[in-house]
């Protein structure tokens, strides 16, 4: 199996409205996130590519375009702003493009990773 990787980054706020006001995530805060998808296939093209990277620019500009230094309780609504959702949300998208999509991770922080794998 050939596997590839492509990592992008973005910064925005949210707040998970549903934690005890206690619960440090209950405020408003932002993250510099960071997106992996993760590509696999049995098999490479006539050019020896899982994918081409350069196909996977328009994840990019989707990120750029409705991600990037916005608040995303207003992209994704108030119950779709865990790094879990957002990577079932990314996974969808990139899907639904690149059949090879076997994976999305999603950081929030240096040490948090959270992954959607059908």
């Amino acid at each position: 199996m050939y596997r590839i990787s492509k990592e992008f980054h973005f910064s925005a706020s949210h707040q998970l409205k549903d934690l005890p006001e206690t619960h440090q995530c209950a405020r408003l805060h932002g993250h510099n996130y960071i997106v992996v998808v993760d590509l696999a296939s049995e098999t490479l093209d006539a050019h020896g590519f899982v994918r081409d990277y350069h196909d996977l620019v328009a994840l990019k500009h989707y990120i750029d375009e409705n991600f990037d230094h916005r608040h995303l309780n207003d992209v994704l609504g108030d119950d779709g702003v865990t790094a879990e959702r957002m990577a079932r949300h990314f996974h969808d998208w990139c899907k639904a493009r690149w059949p090879e999509v076997v994976a999305v991770r999603v950081s929030e922080t240096p040490k948090t990773w959270a992954e959607y794998r059908p």
